[in-house]
């Protein structure tokens, strides 16, 4: 254990380092070298956990540091030195040792006595820096200031609950594939293999503990599909009957198509201007035994795409600042410019009006972001039922809730279904 956490230091200090100077964590990630599954298991901890805690290994990296660290790679390292310390699976002593040993796999010997010095001062100031850190404010909510400031402002009273949520380990959801067998039964053969699990929504369960697909029975063969339980409620509002036409027209990488599919036969099109993206949506089908038509095509030029023939249901997906699910993508909330979320509504709403073209009279619409900022949100949807004549609004299923906040079931959505008058 002593020698991989070295290892995984010395892998994860350059993936983080790159983080900060604006690279994303997956392109980051997708080079990176690994030592089997556990020295991968090791590296995403340490990524992703110190991305979610950045605002707050910062801070104790500023406040210890004694002289200006210009070595981006020494920075990062002591960055995740320090959410490991915090994280109580090593040490205080293993830690300090491993990084210490990390110096020299990353050629960085003369920061050793820096980074021993640093790291074992945390071990001596930690409650009192704790006092600190509760009075900065992106230090403490680990979220950039501006993210912050305008969750208090839309949510003046669950803005602190999503911040805590957004810093958790995220819940881990799996799909049961209703063509191939019933939830109880699917929960009855995880209990066989160890895995305890509860029922969530139609077709889903929750994991009691996140597990690795291969250690998923029948996932290969398409009994099972990992999902978020959130995801998972599209399928169930957009209601895609026996025999309509369907589209997805931002498909990638495909597990709302699919479960469309595992609850009716419907002629579908999954479109995604990213081909390499669309490929995932390919291999998804196939390991589940599903049929659909998939079209690389951006869904704003409806004349490159569309064969006039209209469509009973749409599910417009839509890229958004994916605030909802930064807790698996820790990167986000750090990459991200408040600027982004107008930007981003602006092609929300351009995609919502092409895509209003090829519904027809009578057929449903079903918004879908994985962000909690109204301004992509309820403010996107409701402008376009203003401007669009025969747009009307429909309430979600049961009456549940259009913005779905990440908890400890779920990550955050928001739905928004809408028809076109007949």
């Amino acid at each position: 254990m002593k020698s991989s956490l070295a290892l995984a230091l010395r892998d994860a200090a350059p993936i983080v380092a790159s983080v900060a100077r604006g690279r994303s964590l997956t392109a980051a990630l997708s080079g990176a070298p690994v030592d089997g599954d556990a020295g991968r298991a090791a590296l995403i901890d340490l990524t992703h956990g110190t991305l979610r805690r950045y605002g707050r290994v910062q801070y104790v990296v500023r406040a210890l540091s004694h002289r200006l660290t210009e070595d981006p790679h020494v920075e990062a390292l002591l960055w995740c030195a320090v959410y490991a310390l915090e994280s109580g699976r090593y040490s205080a002593y293993t830690v300090v040792d491993q990084a210490v040993r990390a110096c020299g796999l990353l050629d960085k010997w003369n920061a050793k006595s820096y980074v021993n010095a640093l790291l074992r001062a945390y071990g001596r100031q930690a409650v009192a820096l704790q006092t600190e850190i509760e009075k900065d404010v992106e230090a403490r909510y680990q979220h950039p200031m501006w993210w912050i400031d305008a969750l208090r402002r839309s949510y003046p009273q669950q803005w602190e609950a999503i911040l805590n949520a957004s810093n958790a380990h995220p819940p881990m959801s799996v799909r049961v594939n209703q063509r191939r067998g019933s939830v109880e039964a699917y929960r009855a053969r995880l209990a066989e293999h160890g895995i305890e699990a509860s029922v969530v929504g139609e077709n889903g369960l929750l994991l009691a503990r996140p597990v690795g697909v291969g250690k998923l029975p029948g996932f290969a063969a398409g009994d099972v599909s990992v999902q978020d339980a959130g995801a998972q409620q599209c399928a169930h509002y957009l209601d895609a009957r026996e025999g309509m036409r369907v589209l997805d027209a931002c498909a990638a990488p495909g597990g709302k198509a699919a479960h469309i599919l595992e609850r009716a036969t419907v002629d579908l099109l999954a479109l995604d201007e990213d081909p390499a993206r669309l490929e995932r949506v390919r291999d998804s089908l196939a390991r589940l035994g599903l049929v659909a038509a998939l079209r690389a095509a951006d869904a704003m030029r409806v004349e490159t795409w569309w064969d006039g023939k209209a469509f009973d249901r749409i599910l417009a997906d839509v890229p958004c600042t994916a605030s909802g699910v930064v807790r698996r993508h820790p990167d986000i909330k750090w990459l991200r410019r408040s600027s982004d979320v107008a930007d981003f509504a602006q092609r929300q709403s351009r995609i919502l009006d092409a895509l209003w073209q090829v519904l027809r009279p009578g057929g449903k619409l079903l918004y879908v972001t994985c962000s909690i900022f109204p301004q992509e949100n309820d403010g996107v949807v409701e402008a376009f039922v203003g401007r669009t004549g025969g747009a009307r609004r429909l309430p979600l299923p049961g009456g549940d809730p259009a913005q779905k906040f990440p908890n400890g079931h779920h990550d955050g959505f928001y739905y928004a279904l809408v028809e076109k008058e007949a």
